[in-house]
């Protein structure tokens, strides 16, 4: 039988100091995009209120309001890549780790997602390690490390 840390042990488990924002979807299809969103909160042991509001004011920062009562069927990959990184940035995490955060963003959307991101890392003093095929992406980005025929080059800060 396996024996769990109590809750409090626990909460030293959950997705607090790095977040994680997959590129392929990676939400649970029973949960609303609300309730995705505020996910790690209510594990992290954050009241329904609490988490609700958090997961609220994030769904607004990363446009998503109008979809925060649909189930992630209901949405395109585009939506359901911006929903994961609002629930990886709800948490406030030290890192969130993001692979093609953009890959199924229009062009328009690829640089307004980028934008958000690097806009609520700044507020929340999060470093993100990005990773992109795409150049354009790629250029805005303050410092880049570029892996070329086995070679690591770094550019910027």
């Amino acid at each position: 039988m396996i024996e769990w840390p109590a809750l409090g042990e626990r909460r030293t488990l959950r997705p607090t100091k790095i977040a994680i924002a997959f590129q392929g979807p990676s939400l649970l299809p029973a949960l609303t995009v609300a309730e995705n969103i505020a996910l790690p909160l209510l594990l992290g042991g954050s009241t329904e209120a609490v988490a609700g509001e958090a997961a609220a004011v994030m769904a607004e920062r990363m446009e998503l309001v109008a979809l925060a009562g649909k189930l992630p069927e209901e949405l395109s990959g585009g939506q359901s890549q911006r929903v994961a990184l609002a629930r990886a940035l709800v948490v406030r995490p030290a890192v969130l780790l993001a692979d093609e955060p953009t890959g199924q963003q229009d062009r328009t959307n690829s640089g307004r997602v980028l934008a958000l991101i690097l806009e609520l890392a700044a507020e929340q003093d999060t470093a993100v390690l990005l990773a992109t095929h795409d150049a354009e992406i790629a250029a805005q980005l303050p410092l880049r490390w570029t892996l070329d025929d086995g070679g690591l080059t770094t550019r910027g800060a």
